[in-house]
């Protein structure tokens, strides 16, 4: 190849008007000659910014629909039909001046200030980027309900659990239909009956078997970066996803005869229960893990996921899952690991209490509310017994 000479590689796909320039999908259709007097140039296109070709698919689908009905209106204009002003058509208003979504997300967030804890701004920004990556920054109104049916695909991709996708959905619909009252907009929430299959999320949260457990954590240490460092300190720890996502590096304690971690509410994650704070054993991969993470230069285990502001543990499970399914078992979840931890303690006999302030497990009964709880060291006692 001669030098400074540029290779430009494009594939087209046309049942989709996609086309793939450097590794990334683009959408581009040619205008109807019958309109191309409103156009500037004989071709719409428009990069998606994605190099999946499934959501460069869905997202082609969603633009070419819209391009249809807003051609159809352009032609509908030019046409004498009588009573035409009584027709309820698919046309399209090219002049909505409705909010974007991440506009009316700002909207939501400014008329719910009673209940803006950072969980719940966190979520509802996140989930409006959701729908602006997946479908476009485009007015509420403009959504229909096939867009909203991509979307709720595009979820499923990112490999979120139904229980996740029916949260951001109804999350969602709560942002477009306060919005639209708010602002006196007429018309229908193409969110508001997307159909859900039935999923058995219940098998995703089955524990793992012990020696799909030991291939986990030996693929952990072949990756050796910062996700599988994540998945390692879980594998044998049990905290939750966002409990290990949002860890600042002051809460792993390593210079101590007994490492472990002091799990405690930051403001950028807070904890699921009062019982969640806590003090873990660290044993095993989890050892290896929270050692390999004081490597990198953040204040923060895993920045990654958490920069002090938010912590995106959403955007974590999705990779997490999809790297999972590729090396054990295609069935699980990371949320599994938390559940095959309660059964590996329950294989060594471990007493029910003390599994529970390992795991951060409500523990009913009266007596537990009393004393300080169990120290670091009957703690390590039983988390040793079930080093793989």
């Amino acid at each position: 190849m001669l030098t400074g000479q540029v290779t430009y590689r494009m594939t087209y796909n046309n049942s989709s008007h996609i086309r793939v320039r450097f590794g990334v999908y683009h959408f581009v259709r040619r205008v109807p000659s019958d309109v191309r007097q409103h156009y500037r140039s004989d071709r719409v296109s428009i990069s998606l910014r994605t190099k999946s070709e499934a959501t460069a698919t869905r997202s082609a689908k969603s633009i070419s629909q819209r391009l249809d009905d807003y051609w159809h209106g352009l032609r509908l204009q030019k046409m004498d039909v009588p009573a035409l002003h009584l027709v309820i058509g698919d046309k399209v208003n090219a002049d909505d001046n409705s909010p974007t979504m991440m506009e009316a997300v700002d909207v939501y967030l400014r008329l719910k200030a009673d209940k803006q804890t950072p969980t719940f701004i966190r979520a509802a920004k996140r989930n409006g980027r959701y729908v602006a990556e997946a479908l476009g920054n485009r007015p509420i109104t403009s959504y229909s309900s096939s867009d909203a049916a991509a979307f709720r695909d595009y979820l499923f991709d990112k490999g979120l659990a139904l229980g996740s996708v029916k949260r951001i959905f109804g999350s969602v619909r709560s942002i477009i239909n306060l919005v639209m009252l708010e602002h006196g907009i007429e018309g229908s929430n193409g969110f508001a009956k997307t159909y859900m299959p039935d999923r058995d999320d219940g098998q995703d949260r089955q524990p793992i078997p012990k020696d799909q457990l030991i291939k986990l954590q030996q693929a952990c240490v072949r990756e050796d970066d910062e996700m599988r460092w994540l998945l390692a300190l879980i594998s044998d720890t049990g905290m939750r996803l966002a409990e290990a996502a949002g860890l600042h590096k002051d809460d792993i304690i390593l210079n101590t005869p007994l490492p472990y971690i002091d799990l405690k509410p930051h403001s950028w994650r807070r904890l699921k229960t009062k019982s969640s704070a806590r003090h873990i054993p660290l044993v095993g991969a989890s050892l290896w893990a929270a050692r390999r993470l004081q490597t990198n230069e953040s204040n923060y285990a895993f920045p990654r996921y958490c920069d002090g502001e938010t912590c995106n543990a959403n955007s974590a499970s999705a990779a997490l899952n999809k790297w999972l399914k590729k090396v054990i078992i295609d069935y699980v979840v990371v949320h599994g690991l938390r559940h095959s931890l309660r059964d590996r303690l329950r294989a060594v006999e471990c007493p029910s209490d003390i599994i529970d302030a390992i795991g951060g497990w409500t523990t009913t009964g009266i007596g537990h509310a009393y004393g300080n709880g169990y120290t670091v060291k009957v703690l390590a006692k039983w988390m040793k017994k079930i080093e793989c």
